[in-house]
């Protein structure tokens, strides 16, 4: 728990500067792997659904279908939205602690289901879930990490997601492939239930966490901050603390004054939502979602409905794998190019490899489409990792004050969600009217228009602490004319 410091500071430092330059221990990143195993659960059941899909024995609609496997995505919407407020007033610790519960709770009910309504009505609860947590844990993380680590310990997030997926079409794999007799009883209901244990396991680690310092000290809790500053590895006074959460409260009375949505608070706000709306309609999900229709005859080894499906889960999670790899990249590299470098790096990259996968779905056909494609969607989903991903989570946790973090976030991680949703329920109709080639190549276009939009609006925030890069926007709205 203790950590290393860069230099001696003196006696009157401020505790905040001396958080912001430590060098993290182990106790760093086990705090950011925990806060962040809303990602990893969130894509555990993003693909866990998708396997579940042909074998879930309930006759739904054409619309509560799209609903079953794109719900949790609208209710993470609301989630994040509700999670905002109660995160600003209880804390940050508390809601992590909620958000865990609430998720072992829905799988669980997932799992046990008796009926189609009960089915949808857990995955609404678990998409609130994910929503309040995707909303919390980067903000929370932004709050200890120290300014030289924070993308590394931000990008834990998109780890966690890329993580999840993977490990959800393995379990798939692993329970059709040993019960292949009861795939329309109990696997689909194994595929479910098995989230509820990392759901567990979070829900009694994150009880022993230490509370957000920052959001200690606003709340004028400077005993229970001291105890949090020490299990960081920094010994701090009373008068340390209450020095340093006085320069805090005062940078946020000087908002407040202006009101606390300062002009600099809605452009970073702006910024981070149309970021994370173009993550979403670039694409990404499209080689997750379809990536199996297009390759599965590649690896289909049967006929049956639990071979295709045994296929068809085999191809995206090469994909999956592919996605975890190439996050670790990102983790290496976002404290060391920097935000901006990486994201109009990683949209030239899907750019140019939708248009390759795009090409062989018009072109090709048999053995070399399926090659052309799967290499395609693989180089897409490594540039999307590395420079795209990740980005947008870290850039939601350290843009905003303190004072309104976590609202702030959680009206980014709604647009994410909603986003999210929304392509995912337009694509089919999209892919019937223009085919799915043409598709790609907008998908292409739009990653353009990001590298454009990046540019122009997103500011480079590597290397300050949390408060400076609030100021940066600041800066940049007196200077601009329009909110962006």
């Amino acid at each position: 728990m203790v950590s290393e410091t860069r230099a001696t500071q003196p006696s009157r430092r401020n505790v905040l500067e001396d958080l912001d330059s430590r060098i993290p221990t182990n106790y760093y990143w086990y705090l950011a792997v925990l806060a962040c195993v809303g990602g990893f659960l969130f894509g555990y059941d993003t693909a866990n659904i998708g396997s579940a899909l042909g074998f879930i024995p309930y006759h739904l609609s054409s619309f509560w279908t799209g609903y079953l496997v794109a719900g949790a995505s609208l209710g993470a919407g609301a989630g994040a939205l509700i999670a905002g407020p109660l995160t600003d007033h209880f804390g940050r610790k508390t809601l992590l602690i909620g958000d865990a519960a609430i998720y072992a709770i829905g799988a669980l009910l997932s799992a046990f289901t008796v009926n189609a309504f009960m089915l949808l009505s857990s995955r609404t609860l678990i998409g609130l879930a994910i929503g309040a947590d995707s909303a919390i844990a980067t903000a929370y993380i932004a709050e200890f990490a120290p300014r030289e680590r924070r993308g590394q310990l931000s990008i834990i997030q998109q780890w966690m997601i890329t993580v999840g997926i993977l490990v959800s079409y393995l379990v798939a794999v692993v329970v059709l492939l040993a019960l292949p007799n009861n795939a329309g009883n109990l696997d689909w209901r194994l595929f479910l239930g098995v989230g509820a244990i990392p759901a567990i396991l979070a829900l009694a680690l994150r009880s022993k966490m230490p509370e957000s310092p920052r959001w200690l000290m606003l709340h004028e809790r400077y005993a229970d901050a001291r105890q949090a500053f020490a299990r960081f590895g920094t010994e701090a006074s009373d008068e340390e603390i209450r020095a340093a959460a006085e320069q805090l409260r005062d940078r946020q009375i000087q908002q407040q004054r202006k009101t606390q949505w300062t002009k600099g608070v809605i452009r970073a706000l702006i910024v981070v939502c149309v970021f994370f709306i173009f993550q979403q309609i670039t694409g990404i999900n499209i080689p997750f979602y379809y990536g199996p229709k297009i390759l599965a005859t590649f690896f289909q080894s049967g006929h049956n409905a639990v071979a295709a499906a045994v296929a068809g889960v085999e191809v995206t999670a090469i994909l999956g794998a592919v996605n975890v790899i190439a996050t670790y990249f990102a983790f290496r590299w976002i404290d060391k190019f920097g935000r901006r470098p990486l994201a109009m790096g990683g949209y030239l990259g899907m750019a140019v490899f939708m248009l390759i996968a795009a090409a062989a779905v018009a072109f090709l056909t048999d053995i070399p489409k399926t090659v052309v494609v799967m290499v395609g969607f693989s180089f897409f989903i490594t540039s999307f990792a590395i420079g795209v991903g990740g980005t947008g989570w870290l850039l939601q946790g350290e843009v905003f004050p303190t004072s309104v973090r976590g609202r702030a976030a959680a009206i980014a991680a709604a647009v994410d969600w909603v986003a999210n949703f929304a392509l995912i329920e337009a694509f089919p109709a999209w892919q019937n009217a223009w085919g799915l080639a043409w598709v790609m190549v907008s998908f292409a276009v739009l990653s353009v228009v990001a590298i454009g939009f990046v540019n122009k609006f997103v500011p480079e925030t590597k290397g300050h602490s949390v408060e400076e890069i609030v100021q940066i926007f600041e800066k940049e709205a007196e200077t601009s004319k329009a909110p962006v």
